[in-house]
């Protein structure tokens, strides 16, 4: 397993996720991940607005296995998420200082930073 701020294969990449379940089914979100390990991210509507995130990781487990994880200061939830890129798959954690929810659903890499 490698360990970094933001594996070089996600730099300047923005994914594009929905989960199929939990309380943001149906919901697309965009992350757009930076070269500096920052990631924003917001929703995929014409009227979204960017949530810039400085508490973030992500974690190359495999070339096909990526994990992020980061701090939404906003709501006060911590989202992290297991992205397969060989098969579009997303598994995630959503959580806080009482509420715990598990999610899934599926992801593409849309390619350079939408910025």
């Amino acid at each position: 397993m490698t360990t970094s701020t933001l594996p070089a294969s996600l730099h300047g990449k923005t994914l594009r996720w929905t989960f199929k379940d939990g309380p943001t089914r149906g919901h697309t979100f965009e992350h757009t991940f930076a070269g500096d390990g920052s990631l924003t991210w917001r929703g995929a509507g014409p009227d979204a607005k960017d949530h810039h995130e400085s508490a973030s990781a992500a974690v190359k487990v495999s070339d096909d296995v990526h994990v992020v994880s980061y701090l939404s200061r906003e709501s006060g939830y911590t989202l992290t998420v297991v992205l397969n890129l060989k098969t579009g798959a997303a598994v995630g954690f959503a959580s806080n200082g009482k509420d715990w929810v598990q999610q899934s659903g599926t992801f593409e890499v849309l390619g350079a930073s939408r910025a």
